[in-house]
């Protein structure tokens, strides 16, 4: 956008510092005007970036939701199975002497000598998992925010809650979040290769027997009811994890989103500065062609400073 001043009217202005401002008011209010429309359309940009940040955490929360649903339908399926094992035969703690004295002579002796053999040993004989570290502590501000969400608080209550939390501190607590869930399954994956192991070995050895042994039939039984037991804390536990990491992304989503609309906002008053500028370089050009120009001055005065206070207020309050 340009304004240029034509000779004549140059001419006919006074040849004073009055003068001069006069001349030069289209061309400060044409500068105004420009830098509001960069304004409102850096504005525009930036509210346009969250909204496809917000679609990206949406997805991701997603992704995690489905594997929540996939483990807590496994742990269903291992619960359900382990009634109806212990419903129709009659089921015992496992008796890890027995199985050791079994495999002792197999491949998986040395498995059931190693670190994680004793330790698959004893949780399938406890049906506990394995202990972890505490889980890495959350801000009071995020906790309260994911409470509320947990309880399907309005989202004007959750928002207000996120007002004060930065995207830093939420990205924190994801990554903390995430490392967790990896340090959960770098725990418990050398178990369960382990158990799996076991399980194919007991298997092989049953079905070298001559003839049906009771007792191999006996033990069998109570480790497939030991390794459904611990399959389903398993997965409920793996579950719970994977139901932390998307809650974090849903308060992402709500942060970006709500970043999105401040821009669209700001973006919109800045455009409405940007006209009350261009409105007064077409005041003051009239101006200049009037013979009365006091008022057309004065309004092309009001509509600059209207637009640069405006513009102002946007930039430091909204």
């Amino acid at each position: 956008m340009k304004t240029t001043i034509p000779d004549a009217l140059k001419a006919d202005l006074p040849a004073t510092k009055l003068g001069k401002l006069f001349a030069a008011t289209p061309v400060i209010m044409t500068v105004i005007a420009t830098m509001l429309a960069g304004l409102a359309s850096s504005e525009m940009t930036r509210a346009q970036y969250d909204r496809s940040l917000a679609a990206q955490q949406q997805s991701k929360a997603g992704d995690q939701w489905s594997f929540f649903q996939a483990k807590k339908l496994r742990s269903a399926l291992q619960h359900n199975t382990l009634d109806m094992v212990e419903s129709t035969t009659e089921v015992h703690p496992l008796d890890s002497d027995a199985l050791t004295a079994l495999l002792s002579k197999t491949s998986a002796k040395d498995v059931l000598a190693s670190a994680d053999g004793v330790r698959a040993l004893a949780i399938l004989k406890t049906g506990e998992l394995p202990s972890l570290a505490p889980a890495p502590a959350v801000d009071a501000k995020i906790k309260a925010a994911l409470s509320a969400l947990a309880s399907a608080k309005p989202d004007t209550e959750v928002l207000a809650l996120l007002v004060p939390v930065t995207e830093k501190s939420l990205a924190e607590a994801l990554q903390n979040a995430e490392n967790y869930a990896l340090a959960a399954d770098a725990a418990t994956a050398p178990i369960s290769q382990t158990i799996d192991t076991l399980e194919k070995q007991l298997a092989r050895q049953k079905a070298l027997l001559p003839a049906p042994d009771a007792s191999v039939s006996s033990l069998r039984r109570d480790f497939t009811a030991a390794r459904l037991r611990y399959n389903t804390l398993r997965y409920d536990g793996e579950a719970r994890l994977n139901q932390a990491v998307a809650n974090i992304y849903e308060l992402q989503v709500r942060k970006s989103n709500v970043s999105a609309e401040r821009h669209h906002n700001r973006s919109q008053r800045f455009f409405f500065g940007m006209l009350a500028a261009q409105m007064g370089v077409i005041i003051a050009t009239f101006a200049m062609a009037a013979k009365q120009r006091n008022l057309l001055w004065s309004l092309a005065a009001a509509a600059g400073v209207i637009a640069i206070a405006f513009a102002l207020y946007v930039y430091l309050y909204v």
